[in-house]
């Protein structure tokens, strides 16, 4: 489990929102994801067996496991659109699922009509909506706040582009702006970058460091090597929960984790390495 020292917070960055600069008295002191002895299944086929994690404010975790590993199911979870069969999950000290506004979230692939005459402006305010302003226009905030998020996402003078002139990392930073706009306490990436260029991947990361200095951010992957290099913490999960507060540590946890040889290069740089039984 995670102490709930995480180490020292960074200090806090403001931004040109009032909103995205809400101060910690919002969720008092509490860690940003508390979850204690939680196991799931899906009917019979059980997918988490006693995961417990303390995950404080202004932490970059990366979890990381094969296909089918229970991740989605995780998150799920800490988003309150799952019930755990067992064990108990507070999210920024609240129960999952009225931390409302507070959690953002970014999927590993949105399916856009890249036909449809929709701005970035258009799309990132999508994430002001919630049930409490169903039938609400969008009003002079909710521009302001958008705005201050793709300025948070590096996609300033962006705006009013159609989402169909953008590549795919411009439409990631785009979905990372709409999760951001609600001023979240608490950011979820579900693989941000799948299908993204390479190229664009050292300056997301830079992107998510700088981030966690107003927020917790728990990034999903199966990308060991390179989620090892730009996150705080590493946990694996494969049903069961493996965590160490070294990363070098909680790498040596793959074998059991990914149920096969893996080698692991610490040159300063950890890499997944499978041996001829691979089967991830």
């Amino acid at each position: 489990m995670i102490g709930r020292d995480g180490g020292p917070a960074d200090r806090a960055t403001e931004t040109d929102s009032p909103e995205l600069n809400r101060s910690m008295s919002d969720t008092g002191n509490n860690p940003a994801v508390e979850i204690e002895g939680v196991s799931f299944a899906y009917g019979k086929e059980p997918v988490l067996e006693n995961v417990s994690l303390t995950l404080p404010d202004h932490l970059l975790l990366g979890i990381i496991g094969p296909n089918g590993a229970g991740k989605t199911t995780l998150i799920k979870l800490i988003a309150g659109l799952l019930q755990p069969d067992r064990g108990t999950i507070r999210v920024l000290g609240k129960p999952p699922g009225s931390a409302g506004g507070l959690v953002g979230y970014v999927p590993q692939r949105t399916a856009f009509d890249l036909s449809f005459p929709a701005t970035v402006l258009e799309v990132v305010r999508m994430g002001r909506l919630s049930r409490e302003r169903i039938g609400r226009r969008f009003d002079d905030s909710d521009d302001t706040a958008s705005l201050a998020a793709l300025k948070q996402a590096g996609m300033s003078g962006l705006e009013r582009r159609r989402l169909g002139e953008l590549s795919a990392g411009q439409r990631q930073r785009v979905l990372l702006a709409r999760a951001l706009s609600a001023a979240p306490r608490l950011l979820i990436l579900d693989e941000p970058l799948s299908g993204v260029d390479i190229g664009l991947e050292e300056g997301f990361y830079d992107l998510l460091r700088e981030l966690r200095r107003t927020m917790a951010i728990i990034l999903i992957s199966h990308d060991v090597g390179v989620v090892a290099q730009a996150v705080d913490r590493i946990a694996c999960l494969n049903r069961r929960l493996y965590y160490h507060d070294d990363k070098a540590e909680a790498l040596k946890s793959l074998d059991r984790v990914y149920g096969c040889p893996v080698d692991i290069i610490a040159h300063g740089v950890p890499h997944r390495v499978f041996g001829e039984h691979d089967h991830a």
